[in-house]
């Protein structure tokens, strides 16, 4: 089982998150932040992952520290549990619609972190999270994972971008890291990830 438990506390968050990529979709987020709760729990609905995550920050300053820190530790998980990721099938592309909105994740986990965003969001909040926080969220997660995630998104209603892009991500990475039992060997040239 590809399962992972990382804890992080710094003097802004303590962060504790159990990840089993080989869930069923079972989660619970308590972030104290009912909007990242929400992309969380799409997120790993619909990748299948069985995914824990408590996060105390902050909120008296804003919701970043805990967006960031969130991001920063649920990479490191990700990274734990992929292990070696012998057998992984690496790459995955998505596209998810959601009414007027389409986002697009196509990823590789092979190892190199880096992020290519495209999409904006207008000036408002999304609850109480700014738009542009998500990009933080998701780049602090592709490099503490190991992931390249070329993301977009388009659309009207900031909320159904966001969303859609949290569950293509979720299905993309549900997709890279499914395992062939017929494929045992280190998916790169290189034989390392």
């Amino acid at each position: 089982m590809r399962t992972s438990t990382v804890h992080r506390k710094t003097k802004e968050t303590d962060i504790k998150i159990k990840l089993n990529l080989d869930g069923t979709g079972s989660v619970f987020t308590d972030t104290e932040i009912g909007f990242l709760d929400h992309m969380l729990n799409a997120f790993g609905r619909h990748g299948r992952f069985d995914l824990d995550i408590v996060a105390r920050g902050d909120p008296e300053i804003d919701s970043h520290h805990t967006v960031e820190d969130t991001g920063i530790v649920l990479g490191q998980a990700i990274k734990e549990a992929i292990g070696d990721g012998r057998g992984i099938t690496r790459f995955a592309s998505i596209s998810v619609p959601m009414d007027e909105s389409v986002a697009t994740a196509t990823i590789d986990c092979g190892g190199r972190g880096y992020l290519v965003y495209k999409g904006d969001f207008s000036d408002n909040p999304l609850g109480t999270i700014p738009g542009d926080m998500f990009e933080h969220f998701f780049f602090s997660l592709c490099i503490n994972a190991g992931i390249t995630g070329h993301l977009s998104f388009s659309g009207r209603n900031d909320h159904h971008k966001c969303e859609a892009l949290f569950k293509a991500f979720g299905i993309a990475l549900d997709k890279a890291t499914k395992t062939d039992p017929d494929k045992t060997e280190i998916p790169s040239t290189k034989g390392v990830l």
